[in-house]
């Protein structure tokens, strides 16, 4: 079972390389995924979202949810795991962008991604949900499309990042609670 998968996931990267790679794709893959390096599109919204009032309770979760996916996925599951990238193992396998410096399990791009996507689009209006939950999706398949991530690492980074948004959220639901709770005794 695990050769068929780990098969499974070799010709998932070298169909994305023989027949989804083409010139015109290529350079806008390349920035959509430069956008999710160190988590910067979704460390850049988050605090526009703590710098808006109307935002801010979104922008906190989204904090907690970045928080969460750098202690779960880059810091402790790639050690754990450490597994070797697919261009260092997948025999005529090229990659597109800077050689990254971790191990590829799990896609840390997915799972900060759909870690503070799945908070926008479930909080606030469609019009900034929507088009972020597209950004995520984007971002994943672009670690296939670039040859840095194996699909099993982007599928697990995404289910990690989506459980993680819902842990963060309720998390900040709670330290809200408490934080009102425990101010409202201090003006009698």
């Amino acid at each position: 079972m695990l050769n068929y998968l780990s098969s499974l996931d070799d010709n998932i990267l070298l169909f994305f390389q023989e027949v989804i790679r083409n010139p015109v794709m290529t350079p806008i893959l390349k920035v959509i995924t430069t956008l999710g390096n160190g988590g910067a599109i979704w460390i850049a919204l988050t605090i526009l979202m703590l710098v808006l009032p109307k935002m801010r309770k979104v922008g906190f979760m989204t904090s907690l949810s970045l928080i969460g996916t750098l202690l779960v996925n880059n810091v402790f599951l790639k050690n754990v795991v450490n597994r070797t990238r697919p261009y260092e193992v997948i025999e005529g396998l090229t990659y597109l962008v800077r050689t990254p410096v971790d191990s590829s399990f799990p896609s840390g791009h997915s799972a900060c991604s759909f870690a503070v996507a799945c908070i926008m689009f479930r909080r606030l209006p469609r019009k900034y949900g929507v088009p972020a939950l597209i950004l995520a999706i984007l971002i994943a398949l672009s670690r296939l499309y670039v040859g840095v991530h194996y699909p099993s690492d982007v599928l697990f980074g995404t289910i990690s990042g989506i459980a993680i948004s819902y842990a963060a959220e309720a998390l900040a639901e709670w330290i809200m609670k408490r934080k009102s709770r425990s101010g409202e005794g201090k003006g009698d």
